[in-house]
């Protein structure tokens, strides 16, 4: 591939900007083209706009597409790549459903183009610097975990005002949000065995679920609590969306919504100067889908590798309407 390379972006709202500022950060990629249905959109983030991204790929022919659009879109845009044998970056969450996000790898795999998911949570560097001394037995063996999501704009006759289409998502929270987490936890502690769900709907004005609470069991029999809703935002705010901790035989690493890290009442690392999403971490995921791109790695979050993350989504959703924990097994 010659340098830089020529991407293309399909949709322009509102975290495709945090996308296109990150790439504007990477040397070896110029964002050449865009697409959105809503052409004036389009115009703003590349030299060529287009709202048809079939005739996008058709007419700009780039050495990758960043797909930034909603679900529902995902699968239609990765078959376009496919066709086009062009690799592709791919938003969460990764599809409508399972039967789509199998499709969409086994798509990508036919032809023979490299599918990454965009999903940054796991890059936030607070996250890496808990593998990093998790690794160096800081806490000794890991014995469990817990994550406490929140977020105030889920509440009143008009929540998600930066993302009004939640409102209409007959599965938000694990779905949208969540998802998140159990990436995150994936990386951190390994695939995950079973998993049992409660979910309800506390603001009547949105179809899906608002609140959650999640139990996890790893293949390494690491358990794990995820408990989310989006009605108050963490004290004090910061970035992380919430606090998380991790327990072992020796100690514990606690991180703040502030992206610090402390250990018991000392804090031990503190996050790098503010700059891009929530710790650079879609800069992080981008460079990484270059970086591999580069140099014909395998990416962390590629499709196939993503499905299992996916897979708990499913299951967690399942385990919810049974009443009944779930081996995710069954998802494999």
């Amino acid at each position: 591939m010659q340098l830089p390379l020529r991407g293309a972006i399909a949709g322009c709202g509102y975290f495709a900007r945090f996308q296109l500022e990150a790439w504007a950060r990477i040397p070896e990629v110029r964002i050449v083209a865009a697409a959105d249905p809503v052409l004036e959109r389009a115009r703003a983030f590349a030299p060529a706009a287009y709202a048809s991204a079939a005739e996008m790929l058709e007419r700009e022919r780039p050495d990758f597409l960043d797909i930034a659009t909603r679900p529902d879109t995902h699968f239609e845009l990765v078959s376009l790549a496919a066709a086009h044998r062009i690799p592709a970056i791919c938003q969460k969450p990764m599809a409508r459903d399972w039967t789509e996000a199998v499709r969409m790898v086994e798509v990508a795999e036919g032809a023979g183009i490299p599918l990454m998911i965009h999903e940054n949570w796991r890059w936030q560097p607070w996250y890496r610097e808990v593998a990093r001394r998790i690794a160096r037995g800081d806490i000794g063996r890991p014995i469990g975990y817990w994550f406490h999501v929140r977020q105030r704009d889920g509440l009143g006759p008009a929540p998600y005002p930066r993302q009004p289409y939640f409102v209409q998502m007959p599965r938000l929270l694990i779905y949208e949000t969540l998802v998140h987490q159990i990436d995150t936890a994936r990386f951190l502690f390994g695939d995950i065995a079973r998993i049992y769900a409660e979910v309800r709907r506390v603001n009547p004005v949105i179809a899906g679920e608002d609140q959650a609470a999640l139990l996890l069991r790893h293949v390494w029999d690491i358990p794990g609590l995820i408990e989310s809703h989006r009605f108050a935002d963490p004290v004090p705010p910061g970035p992380a969306m919430g606090e998380a901790c991790f327990d072992g035989e020796e100690g514990s690493l606690l991180v703040r919504a502030t992206g610090e890290i402390f250990s018991g009442e000392e804090k031990v690392w503190g996050p790098p100067p503010e700059q891009g999403y929530r710790g650079d971490s879609v800069f992080a995921t981008q460079r990484h889908f270059i970086e591999c791109l580069l140099e014909g790695r395998q990416f962390e979050t590629s499709g196939r590798e993503y499905l299992k993350t996916f897979a708990a989504v499913e299951a967690a959703y399942e385990s919810a309407a049974r009443a009944a924990a779930v081996n995710l097994s069954g998802w494999q």
